[in-house]
């Protein structure tokens, strides 16, 4: 198979889709890899580096996406990238379906398949493909956090840890999935006053385990978010639904109006529509906005902000899948794999994933129907 490693060209966003290392195993396989000139440099990887591994660099995004069957990706095609979708090509990326109705609609009309990396899930309900950068965009919440509380950057001027004779900042965080427990991870490791909200109480009670007591836990339901956040220097958004399903709003505009002025509203769900009602995409150039004395950090690809770690990271967990892929065929790669075949989001034409349906109105159809 050929593949293809487009540059990002979505804002500060400087992961690439494969680390050198990566083109040699599937060039290894027997696949021809191309790569987009000046692809890995954001995450310190020179395209002399992927010609050592067997890769061709190409001049160009066209060349790649001209030449390649299946391109890989991290983030999901913005608008520019539309026109090279072309019927039959497989797309292996980041999608965040539900979040847009307009790039859902321009990869149904693209004829192309998409495979999205978000809903690849096992039987035991885990994400392999989400886990890596959910570990990432969690710890970097509290670090974003901690940025924006300060006085330079608009905040109330409050350190997360406290210091000797000053109590800690509190910190909630809303969901206690991969981001939320990995938020938390961060959050209590510099000492700030941490309280994970989640509505299974099972969750709750294994987070209390492994933090022996000093993260706080409280089941989650409006009244209990209301009375949490109204204290909270900083709020951490750490809700994912499963199947790629649009996130629900859990802070409303009103609650707004009970936060301390200066606090900060970090937003993880941004990829999936935003837990809070205030929540808008913001870029690493333009990170926050204010909305009634509350800043809200929304930036929809966090992980780019420490892209070597991210790459790195995202390509152990991709690869297995993408060699089995290119060696198999698509078709016969699902059929073996019940996990990457929940990841079939967009089959030549026709949308495979009730959710994404449901958030668009759209019509549904199963994967083994468009298949057959």
């Amino acid at each position: 198979m050929i593949i293809g490693v487009p540059k990002e060209i979505k804002t500060n966003e400087n992961r690439v889709a494969l680390v050198p290392g990566g083109a040699e195993a599937l060039v290894a396989a027997g696949h021809t890899v191309y790569v987009e000139r000046g692809g890995g440099e954001g995450s310190g990887f020179p395209d002399a580096a992927y010609e050592v591994a067997g890769a061709t660099i190409l001049p160009t995004a066209v060349e790649v996406w001209s030449a390649a069957e299946m391109i890989i990706k991290v983030k999901e095609p913005i608008a520019p990238e539309w026109p090279h979708m072309k019927p039959d090509q497989l797309i292996f990326t980041y999608f965040h379906f539900a979040a847009s109705q307009e790039l859902t609609r321009a990869c149904i009309a693209s004829d192309s398949v998409h495979l999205a990396y978000e809903t690849v899930q096992t039987p035991s309900g885990s994400h392999p493909l989400l886990f890596p950068m959910s570990e990432v965009a969690g710890r970097l919440a509290i670090q974003a956090g901690a940025t924006h509380l300060q006085k330079n950057h608009g905040g109330r001027g409050v350190l997360l840890g406290g210091v000797t004779g000053v109590p800690p900042a509190k910190v909630v965080i809303i969901g206690g999935g991969t981001v939320g427990l990995n938020a938390a991870k961060m959050a209590e490791g510099i000492r700030a006053r941490t309280v994970i909200l989640d509505t299974q109480a099972d969750r709750l009670a294994y987070l209390d385990d492994i933090f022996s007591g000093r993260v706080e836990t409280v089941l989650s339901n409006e009244s209990t978010i209301e009375e949490e956040i109204a204290e909270a220097d900083l709020v951490v958004g750490a809700v994912l639904l499963p199947g790629g399903a649009q996130a629900p709003r859990l802070v409303s505009r009103a609650m707004l109006k009970t936060m301390r002025r200066g606090s900060v509203l970090v937003d993880v769900a941004i990829d999936q529509g935003g837990c809070f009602e205030t929540s808008r995409p913001t870029t690493h150039s333009d990170p926050t906005y204010v909305v009634d004395g509350v800043i809200h950090y929304c930036v929809s690809n966090m992980p780019g902000a420490v892209a070597r770690t991210s790459t790195i990271a995202l390509t152990g967990a991709t690869l297995p899948y993408g060699v089995a892929i290119a060696t198999k065929g698509l078709e016969q790669a699902v059929k073996d794999d019940p996990a990457l075949a929940l990841g079939v989001n967009v089959y030549r034409g026709q949308l495979t994933i009730p959710s994404v349906a449901k958030a668009h109105g759209l019509s549904y159809t199963p994967l083994a129907e468009a298949l057959a």
